[in-house]
């Protein structure tokens, strides 16, 4: 069964920016409402891509440099990088065939 890689400032590069597989960053926090609300997708999303994805989660309030690196203003957003580069910017809770949508264009 996979989980959501738990993404830190620590390894945010090695696991996003060096990854070999095209990764999905959801930025939230625990206080906010609509981030719980899309968690299940998130989580949908690590089993439906597991081996062709990495699907992560970084938790804005414990990891404030890679959010301000990327000027995250509201959570959720989900970033999508692949080859190291930032390809795409979901801001706001959305729904599954909309995230798979914009992930499906980056893996190959």
């Amino acid at each position: 069964m996979s989980q959501p890689l738990h993404i830190t400032d620590e390894n945010f590069e090695s696991e996003v920016l060096n990854s070999d597989k095209p990764v999905l960053v959801d930025f939230w926090a625990t206080w906010c409402g609509p981030c719980r609300m899309i968690a299940p997708i998130i989580e949908d999303l690590a089993k439906d891509y597991e081996g062709k994805a990495v699907i992560g989660k970084l938790d804005v309030d414990n990891n404030q440099l890679a959010a301000e690196k990327f000027g995250i203003r509201s959570i959720p957003t989900i970033l999508i990088f692949k080859g190291g580069q930032l390809v795409d910017t979901i801001i706001g809770a959305v729904g599954k065939p909309y995230i798979t949508e914009r992930l499906e264009a980056h893996v190959n």
